[in-house]
């Protein structure tokens, strides 16, 4: 197994959408379409975020993870990252050689959580200015909540908007995501 960042392409729009599938769940209306038509369209296409994946012998991805740049372009925070399969553990390795490889910030959710951010090799935790607990990787630039710089995003309505408003676009999006899905193994 070994760690590597998707290139643009059909294949890194399918593992998003996989990603994106992954972690929001295929019940839960058009957000996993929106995440993935906002960050193709607006991070990727600025070159805001990365997606990595944890792939096999046979280079079939077994986790993915979207990285996400900060404001000032010194650090990166992971937006979105799920195992492919059943367990943890490949997720786990690929955060972990994340942390390990990248100035990484990493707030916890109820899928991960604090503990399982510290087996994954997030060694440095603060509170943000909401007081919240963010997690840093070494590598990471901030010393206190003070320096955290914003992570970069778009805005969801304006994806939603435009979804409204031009229905090719939206149907040429949803195309791409649902045959993005039966590429793209796993979940």
């Amino acid at each position: 197994m070994r760690v590597v960042s998707l290139e643009p392409g059909e294949w890194r729009d399918a593992c998003l959408a996989r990603l994106c599938a992954a972690v929001h769940g295929t019940s839960a209306g058009l957000t996993p379409l929106v995440a993935f038509s906002g960050t193709r369209h607006l991070l990727f296409a600025t070159e805001a975020a990365r997606l990595w994946a944890l792939v096999d012998d046979a280079e079939a991805p077994l986790a993915l993870a979207l990285l996400v740049l900060d404001e000032a372009g010194a650090a990166m925070t992971l937006a979105l990252s799920a195992s492919l399969g059943e367990g943890r553990e490949p997720r786990q390795r690929l955060i972990r050689e994340l942390a390990l490889n990248a100035p990484l910030r990493v707030e916890p959710t109820d899928d991960l959580d604090e503990a399982f951010l510290r087996q994954c090799g997030i060694s440095r935790w603060i509170e943000d200015d909401r007081g919240a607990r963010v997690g840093l990787s070494r590598r990471h630039p901030a010393a206190r909540a003070g320096e955290l710089e914003p992570t970069l995003s778009f805005d969801e309505q304006e994806v939603l908007r435009r979804f409204k408003h031009d229905a090719r676009f939206f149907e040429e999006e949803k195309r791409r995501f649902v045959e993005g899905l039966a590429v793209c193994p796993g979940g």
